[in-house]
């Protein structure tokens, strides 16, 4: 464990290695589990904002149930959190023509309709990030569904906290990531 301004850091982001390898599993996080992706307070009116622009991105099921539960959802444990389909995937769930799953909202953002990509917890996955009132707890999650980017990861030896370089930029900034990559070079987990 490891503390960079008021983040404590798993050692699991340096250690372990992580590259999402989608044609193997068809991107399993955005259809199972038992609840919605996190949604930061902030994200909510991004989400109302953004919506025209990326609904048309969304599947018939996606907007049907959107137009039953909302835009978002609180979940059992208090926290906002992307509503799902008949406890499965998330409503922003779309999949091409392999079956693989991804996020409209995401297409969207790729495609230049707004400058928002996705809720940020998708955008880091595997790392999880449980905010405490003096702190935050920046955690590596591991999930069998997962276990093909993890075999990817440790072909290519790619650590966890550089495949999700980007976001935890977008989360963090780019002091606190140069940072972390100051403490993986010290202990020797920096790639090139």
């Amino acid at each position: 464990m490891m503390q960079i301004e008021n983040t404590l850091v798993s050692d699991d982001l340096l250690e372990k290695e992580f590259v999402c390898n989608i044609q193997k599993c068809k991107g399993a996080c955005c259809v199972e589990g038992e609840a919605g992706a996190p949604l930061e307070e902030s994200e909510l009116a991004l989400l109302e904002k953004h919506f025209d622009a990326f609904a048309p991105y969304l599947n018939e099921k996606g907007l049907a149930e959107i137009e039953k539960q909302g835009l978002f959802v609180k979940g059992l444990d208090g926290e906002w959190e992307t509503p799902i389909i008949d406890g499965k995937e998330c409503v922003y769930t779309i999949f091409d023509a392999k079956g693989n799953a991804a996020c409209g909202i995401e297409k969207a953002h790729r495609e230049g309709k707004i400058d928002w990509k996705k809720p940020i917890s998708c955008h880091l996955y595997p790392i999880r990030v449980q905010q405490y009132s003096e702190f935050a707890a920046v955690n590596y999650h591991h999930w069998q569904i997962c276990d093909s980017g993890c075999a990817l990861g440790e072909e290519l030896q790619l650590p966890v906290y550089q495949f999700v370089k980007e976001a935890l930029i977008r989360k963090f900034g780019e002091a606190w990531y140069a940072t972390l990559e100051q403490v993986a070079q010290e202990r020797g987990n920096l790639t090139s």
